[in-house]
């Protein structure tokens, strides 16, 4: 799986309220036929609504399944998007980075 983690500088935040983080995913022909696909994308959504919390405010997180995923259970894509999401959350946290992203193959 690939995730890529948008977290905007403060220079170009809106002003206001800000917002709660967006998530996207991506789940191409390559993972297999519409059934497998929306299975994939049915779990990640899940998985990413526990998560939601712990991205940052208005930030952009975007999975995408490589085909592998069709394999995969739900507790190793579970295991995926959290350590996909650790490795993001710390390149976001340094100061001079405005995204992180990390390609991890399952």
């Amino acid at each position: 799986m690939v995730v890529h983690l948008l977290v905007p500088s403060t220079q170009r935040t809106r002003s206001g309220p800000a917002e709660e983080p967006r998530v996207g995913f991506v789940v191409s022909k390559a993972v297999g036929p519409a059934v497998t696909r929306n299975l994939v994308k049915r779990r990640l959504r899940h998985l990413a609504r526990e998560r939601v919390a712990s991205l940052p405010a208005d930030g952009m997180l975007v999975v995408r399944a490589l085909a592998p995923a069709a394999l995969a259970s739900y507790d190793e894509l579970a295991h995926e998007l959290d350590r996909c999401l650790d490795r993001c959350q710390a390149k976001a946290t340094v100061p001079t980075s405005l995204s992180a992203n990390t390609e991890v193959d399952q």
